[in-house]
């Protein structure tokens, strides 16, 4: 391949944010290297969808990385997953659906993935509007990982610094929609829920009524 071509790593759960991001990187001329994670997940058909959004989106690679249940979460216990009439309802303190310190491990898993292809640049569809208050998806913690993998890797400490970007943290699900339409993406191909049946979205998590709402606001149908 040639050395002069843009790569980066996308983090790709299968998720409408994560495929939001592989598509700005692909209208980008971006060579991508995506990367998914089983990590015990009740939502694990996301997995499928991200093999089908990396084809579709003719990635250079996509490895999914198998690692150990965290646990402690109700997307990885046997612990129910929050259900809420609409957005009004879903409290504002951390749920019980925030996986203990995912993106930290995805992102370490992400930035040495990185340095063995001599990749700088991570992308991952993080966002701090339209979410569900999780710490681990806000400008500070990006920032702060960023500036701790350029002072403890090779790659960093010789000058070839990483950067991570998360073109969406500042976007609403709506915003976030219309990019995805523009970009063309397939919209059923992607997974939401934290609590699906089969392929069915279960509709009442907090991060299917977000969806919807989206969706509503965006124009368009599911």
């Amino acid at each position: 391949m040639n050395s002069k071509i843009k790569k980066a790593i996308v983090l790709l759960s299968g998720g409408l944010d994560s495929t939001v991001v592989l598509s700005i990187c692909r209208n980008l001329n971006i060579s991508v290297y995506a990367i998914s994670f089983d990590y015990g997940q009740r939502h694990k058909i996301e997995l499928e969808f991200a093999k089908w959004q990396a084809k579709k989106f003719k990635c250079v690679s996509h490895k999914i990385f198998k690692i150990a249940s965290f646990g402690g979460s109700a997307l990885t216990d046997d612990i129910d997953v929050p259900v809420n009439k609409n957005i009004e309802d879903i409290p504002k303190e951390i749920p019980i659906t925030y996986v203990p310190g995912r993106n930290l491990i995805f992102l370490s898993f992400a930035a040495g993935y990185a340095e063995s292809q001599n990749i700088e640049e991570i992308y991952i569809g993080v966002n701090s509007i339209d979410y569900s208050g999780y710490p681990d998806c806000r400008q500070g913690f990006i920032d702060k990982f960023e500036s701790l993998i350029n002072i403890s890797t090779k790659k960093g400490l010789e000058g070839k610094k990483f950067k991570i970007k998360a073109p969406l943290i500042n976007l609403n699900k709506e915003e976030i929609i219309l990019i995805g339409k523009k970009n063309n993406v397939d919209f059923s191909k992607t997974c939401s829920c934290y609590n699906p049946s089969k392929k069915k979205m279960c509709g009442i998590c907090d991060s299917c009524l977000l969806r919807k709402k989206g969706f509503e606001n965006a124009g368009l149908e599911e």
